[in-house]
């Protein structure tokens, strides 16, 4: 079997690439997928060349941890049934490539134990689950340790801080605040404030969590916690962070980074999401075929307005 996957070939350059898949093994299920996102964080550092914190193998590489579509044949022992729909976050299935997370392709061989079993028919929402659950982790410490104080200041009304927003408040605990400086994301549906940070004058914030991956403004931050409060770090960093140390001793501040989900965070969400308490409606604000991979990448990495970017794949099936 084959499959036609989103190949970056070196920075700034990209094509769907038709590949061969390895054999289904014991405890694996192939799937077709039906939608996948464009990540604005991981796979735009990759396509500008800057992803060298983490090895990839180099390239050419298939990005795509967003990936959702439906079981078409499982290989033995597999704990998961042909039909089933699944949400698939990462893969490593294709010869001569190197993977970062590899699921954005038409087709896919995963373990039933990556494939994560879905009570619904396949919708362009479900991309969000990875994004959802990266968020819930910032909170809730991957389920290895107690609950993080939650967020009552957001930095950045992207995807991840819209859904960070929403499950503070899902979670019972006061709407946050939530800094944004590009006028086309001000928008505020959901019963939280968003405002540009020289309108807000509160120097008193107890968690300041930062989901823009931009850590320019750690000082200003600094100066807003109250005493001992915490300063969250839960976007991706291409740069390296530097901060008053001064400021930081004033306050006794608490500096904490957040690492990328768990299986629990992604069992939580989803759960969450299947129960009604967590809406990923909304969000999603662009799609095209995944023939147009190309100007789909463009517009998710160069339009402000772009929240979500979703390819459609099925054509491929």
């Amino acid at each position: 079997m084959r499959s036609s996957a989103i190949t970056f070939t070196s920075p700034k350059q990209m094509c769907l690439r038709s590949l061969p898949l390895s054999g289904l093994a014991e405890g694996q299920v192939a799937v077709v997928v039906q939608y996948s996102g464009i990540s604005t964080s991981t796979e735009r550092l990759l396509w500008d060349g800057r992803f060298a914190p983490l090895e990839t193998g180099g390239y050419p590489v298939v990005p795509g941890y967003e990936t959702v579509g439906q079981v078409i044949e499982t290989g033995p022992n597999s704990a998961i049934q042909t039909g089933q729909t699944v949400f698939v976050p990462s893969a490593n299935c294709f010869e001569g490539v190197s993977s970062l997370y590899g699921a954005s392709a038409s087709h896919l061989v995963v373990s039933d134990r990556v494939a994560l079993p879905l009570a619904r028919d396949a919708q362009t929402d479900d991309v969000l689950l990875a994004l959802a659950a990266t968020a819930y982790h910032a909170v809730s410490g991957g389920g290895q340790q107690a609950p993080h104080t939650p967020p009552d200041l957001i930095i950045g009304h992207s995807v991840m801080g819209r859904l960070l927003a929403r499950l503070t408040v899902a979670a019972g605990y006061p709407a946050p605040t939530v800094w944004e400086t590009h006028s086309a994301l001000m928008d505020s549906p959901d019963g939280y404030r968003v405002l540009r940070p020289q309108d807000d004058d509160r120097h008193d914030y107890k968690a300041i969590y930062d989901v823009t991956g931009q850590a320019d403004d750690l000082d200003q931050w600094l100066q807003r916690i109250q005493p001992a409060g915490d300063i969250v770090l839960a976007g991706f960093y291409a740069n390296r962070l530097a901060f008053s140390h001064a400021q930081a001793f004033k306050k006794e501040a608490r500096l904490r980074v957040t690492s990328q989900w768990t299986r629990a965070d992604l069992l939580a969400v989803n759960q969450l999401v299947q129960s009604g308490r967590l809406s990923l409606q909304g969000l999603i604000t662009h799609a095209a075929s995944a023939a147009s991979a190309t100007d789909a990448y463009q517009t998710a990495f160069g339009d402000v307005s772009c929240l979500k970017m979703v390819l459609d794949w099925s054509a491929y099936a």
